[in-house]
């Protein structure tokens, strides 16, 4: 987790600076257990003076933003009264001086911390501090959609025995399969970052039992639509869950059927099943 989280914060960084103009970029992660966060990732340094620096909650200027889980700035980090000043040697090694921290927030804990700089004294703007804010969004997306995942497949993972029943004796187990497959693939079509799509659909791969048979080719949107239906989702539920319209959704599933060669829903959800196409 922690790698494919720092590598969204070294995106959104990169994002960040094309967006903004901002010379100087970094930003890295709240330690796992511990009140601080490490910078890690760096864009547009010119020295190694902020990197693996550590920033304890409520120090400096992005432990400010750790503590108080809100974004902060300062125009000149060196005489700021704002802030504490413990790492003025290594902001003012980089030449820094007006910067802002942005806190990546997941769950209502602060998971990250983004920072902007320019290395000269003046007010970072409005539209600056929205940027910062919406790349710290876009980092909580990701943190949010991959732990979602994890556990949803940690929740789905059946025991052993009960996969090699017939599906009429897998029970509640594998309903949680069915039920979490459902959920992965509503949440795909909401995600923006194409990697993390395609990370989220592969996760949905592994919970359907074997390879489509008989050549038999459903869309993106028919397998949503079908697996929001196997969970036992009304067309209207499944188009609140999908973000689509409820004819819409029946257009779908009118289709499904005709590639399936079923007439009810029931016979189309159990011959997407035989075919490998749902758990």
């Amino acid at each position: 987790m922690d790698a494919a989280a720092s590598a969204d914060i070294r995106g959104a960084l990169a994002r960040l600076r094309r967006s903004t103009g901002l010379p100087v970029a970094f930003g890295g992660l709240v330690e796992s257990g511990r009140p601080r966060m490490r910078i890690s990732e760096l864009n547009g340094t010119a020295t190694d003076s902020l990197s693996r620096l550590a920033v304890t909650a409520g120090n400096g200027l992005g432990g400010k933003a750790v503590a108080l889980a809100r974004p902060c700035a300062v125009t000149d980090y060196s005489v700021s009264r704002q802030i504490t000043h413990e790492y003025d040697a290594a902001v003012a090694a980089e030449g820094l001086r007006s910067v802002l921290a942005v806190p990546v927030v997941v769950r209502r804990r602060v998971r990250g911390v983004l920072y902007g700089a320019l290395r000269t004294a003046q007010p970072l703007g409005d539209r600056t501090l929205t940027a910062a804010v919406e790349a710290a969004r876009d980092v909580e997306q990701s943190l949010v959609v991959r732990e979602e995942v994890r556990g949803l497949l940690e929740a789905a993972r059946p025991e052993p025995a009960r996969l090699e029943t017939a599906p009429s004796g897998r029970g509640s187990a594998w309903e949680q399969v069915r039920e979490a497959h459902a959920t992965l693939r509503a949440l795909a079509p909401r995600i923006s970052d194409p990697a993390l799509r395609a990370e989220l659909l592969d996760a949905c791969g592994l919970l359907t039992e074997r390879p489509a048979l008989n050549g038999v080719q459903l869309s993106p949107r028919e397998l949503d639509v079908l697996a929001c239906v196997a969970a036992g989702s009304t067309n209207a539920l499944a188009a609140e869950r999908l973000g689509l319209r409820a004819e819409t959704v029946k257009g779908y599933l009118r289709s499904a059927m005709r590639k399936l060669g079923t007439h009810t829903r029931g016979e189309t959800v159990v011959a997407a099943r035989r075919a490998g196409l749902l758990p």
